[in-house]
C-alpha cells in the first residue's frame, strides 16, 4: 500500500535522497556529486521549507519514495527565494572562481546555478503561472503513483484558484517526457537551447 499525504518536517532528508537518486535525468545521480545535498538544496528544500503546503509525498512500507512539490505563483516564489533562500545557499556554496567553466565539476556547476538562479521564461509563466516538480524512486515508477500524485497536487492548486501549471523537463529524461505526454501535458513552443522541454497543463 502506498499513501499520499502532506509533507512533514521529518520527511526532509527523504526528499534530499529522492532528489539525488533521480538527479541524473531521472536516474541515480549519486555518482555525480561530492556533496549529496547540493541538488536537493536547489530543487527540493526551498519548496519544502518555504511552501510546505504544496508538497505531497508518497510513502510505502519502506518509507517516503516519491514527492510532488511546487507553487501556485512562480514569480512570487522566485522573489521569495531571492530573499529567503538563495543568500543562505550562496554562503554555503561559494561561486567556483578560478576554474575554467569547461573544467567545472557537477558540484561547481550547481554552485554557479545557486549564485545565478534559473527562472522560468515569461512566455511560459504568462499562461501557466504555477509550476511543479515530481520525482519517484524506481520502486514506485510505473505503478500509477506518478499520475496519482500529480492529480492530487493539481486538484489542490485548483482549489487555491490556480489554473495554468508548467514544468521544465530535461530533454534527455525520455521516461519522464513519455509520462507527461501520456498524462496530457502540452509541449510549449519554448526551448532552452535544447536542454529543457517546457510543458503546460490546466489545474483541475
Amino acid at each position: 500500500m502506498v499513501e499520499i499525504r502532506p509533507f512533514q518536517a521529518s520527511d526532509l532528508n527523504a526528499l534530499y535522497g529522492i532528489c539525488l537518486k533521480t538527479g541524473d535525468s531521472g536516474l541515480d545521480g549519486t555518482h555525480l556529486y561530492e556533496n549529496p545535498r547540493i541538488i536537493g538544496d536547489i530543487y527540493a528544500a526551498p519548496y519544502a521549507l518555504l511552501r510546505p503546503d504544496l508538497v505531497l509525498v508518497a510513502q510505502d512500507e519502506a518509507g517516503v519514495a516519491g514527492y510532488v512539490m511546487g507553487v501556485d505563483d512562480t514569480r512570487v516564489f522566485e522573489t521569495l527565494c531571492l530573499t529567503d533562500w538563495w543568500p543562505r545557499m550562496q554562503a554555503t556554496y561559494p561561486y567556483p572562481k578560478g576554474t575554467p567553466r569547461t573544467d567545472w565539476t557537477a558540484d561547481q556547476m550547481r554552485a554557479a546555478q545557486i549564485h545565478y538562479p534559473q527562472t522560468s521564461p515569461q512566455a511560459v509563466v504568462i499562461d501557466h503561472p504555477a509550476h511543479l516538480h515530481i520525482n519517484l524512486l524506481p520502486r514506485l515508477q510505473g505503478s500509477g503513483m506518478g499520475r496519482a500524485l500529480v492529480g492530487t497536487w493539481l486538484a489542490a492548486v485548483a482549489k487555491m484558484g490556480g489554473r495554468g501549471v508548467h514544468l521544465g523537463c530535461n530533454a534527455n529524461n525520455h521516461r519522464a517526457l513519455r509520462f507527461y505526454d501520456a498524462y496530457g501535458w502540452r509541449r510549449l513552443e519554448i526551448q532552452d537551447a535544447g536542454r529543457t522541454v517546457w510543458m503546460g497543463i490546466q489545474a483541475r
